[in-house]
């Protein structure tokens, strides 16, 4: 199969104002310039002065666990018996049927980061799956677990502190309650290695993250929350992303050297609770101009998914370089999850994973020509 005749944005590789891309067996197997490219007598798709780019990701959501169109029903995302569920797997809960998946392939998102939410202070493990047609979550999977997902602020403080006597009611007791747990978790690694016969599921659980083979991804607004949650990644050597960032502006130069890859937004909607208040922007650009990667998310379903290169167009607008807004919705979503040498850009052996916009994939006017997930057309 080859995409030709469209302005070739690789994400990694340079950008071809008249590009083609050739895949077979799901895996891109050449890109370039027409000029260049070699006479191919297979399929051909004309991309027609379009875009034609890696499909796009979003590091951080709810699809298929709190279901479109649903109320208590479809709405999986926390398991809100204890603080601590480690063990909880966002796979397990799952709905390949959610209407919200097709709406956002259809936008040209192909894979996206699938997490617990953030009422427990460590909810769960995430999974990056492809938005493909399929019935079966299993032949979705790209990585599973992907993260921790974590949670300071507000969140775990209101769910548990409403209730007499139930812990954290502050965000001391969260803070504690996450580095009593990753201590526990080490000890029970170092017992298992020591050849120990011992087994419990959410210790277990977070082995990967101690051994720093996956990241923590910790809920986290208000900028004090951000930096607690740098501080116990620091204390414990793992590694993790800030989801959401909101009070980020404020410690710019912190993030920065930390080294993490945060996840921003959703930057549209009205301040939901106190520590979304100021929300800015441009924090993208902000991040941007102190030479931090980042990604941008929908948290759908709080912003629908289908709206994610939006979220990037608002940034723009907002002073944000058109090329690091691509890597926010492609290699850096990647990055976050570990996927990068899969998925989000445009290279010999990466998945397949390609779509063709009509025109400019910021520009409102602009529609989806097609998506290619593993090669595949998708409608």
């Amino acid at each position: 199969m080859r995409i030709q005749n469209g302005v070739l944005i690789t994400v990694e590789n340079g950008r071809y104002e008249n590009g083609y891309v050739d895949f077979e067996n799901g895996v891109i197997t050449s890109f370039g310039d027409m000029a260049s490219a070699v006479p191919y007598s297979g399929e051909v798709v004309d991309a027609e002065g379009g875009y034609i780019m890696p499909g796009l990701m979003d590091a951080h959501s709810h699809i298929g666990i709190s279901e479109e169109g649903f109320r208590w029903e479809g709405e999986d995302c926390n398991e809100t018996t204890a603080a601590v569920t480690p063990d909880m797997r966002v796979v397990d809960g799952f709905y390949p049927f959610d209407i919200a998946i097709p709406k956002a392939r259809k936008a040209g998102i192909t894979s996206v980061v699938v997490s617990p939410g953030s009422t427990n202070v460590i909810g769960g493990q995430a999974a990056v799956l492809k938005l493909i047609s399929d019935s079966n979550v299993e032949k979705m999977i790209v990585k599973a677990p992907c993260a921790i997902k974590c949670a300071m602020g507000e969140n775990p403080k209101r769910n548990y502190g409403e209730r007499k006597g139930s812990s954290p009611m502050t965000r001391m007791a969260t803070a504690a309650i996450f580095r009593k747990t990753l201590e526990n978790a080490r000890r029970y690694m170092n017992k298992k290695d020591a050849g120990e016969d011992v087994y419990d599921p959410e210790m277990e659980a977070l082995i990967p993250l101690l051994k720093r083979e996956i990241p923590a991804h910790v809920h986290a607004h208000r900028a004090d929350d951000i930096l607690t949650a740098l501080r116990i990644a620091k204390e414990f050597n793992i590694r993790c992303s800030t989801v959401h960032t909101t009070g980020g502006s404020r410690i710019i130069n912190e993030i920065a050297q930390s080294g993490i890859i945060p996840i921003v937004g959703p930057c549209i909607g009205p301040a939901g609770k106190p520590e979304t208040v100021g929300g800015n922007l441009g924090m993208g650009a902000e991040l941007n101009a102190v030479g931090v990667e980042f990604a941008i998310t929908t948290d759908h379903d709080v912003v629908a998914l289908w709206l994610l290169p939006y979220l990037a167009s608002i940034a723009v607008r907002e002073g944000l370089d058109e090329e690091a807004a691509f890597r926010a919705i492609t290699i850096n979503a990647a990055k976050v999850a570990g996927v990068e040498d899969r998925v989000g850009s445009i290279s010999v052996g990466k998945d397949a994973d390609i779509v063709v916009f009509s025109g400019h994939p910021f520009h409102y006017l602009t529609k989806t020509k097609a998506v290619f997930i593993n090669g595949k057309r998708e409608d």
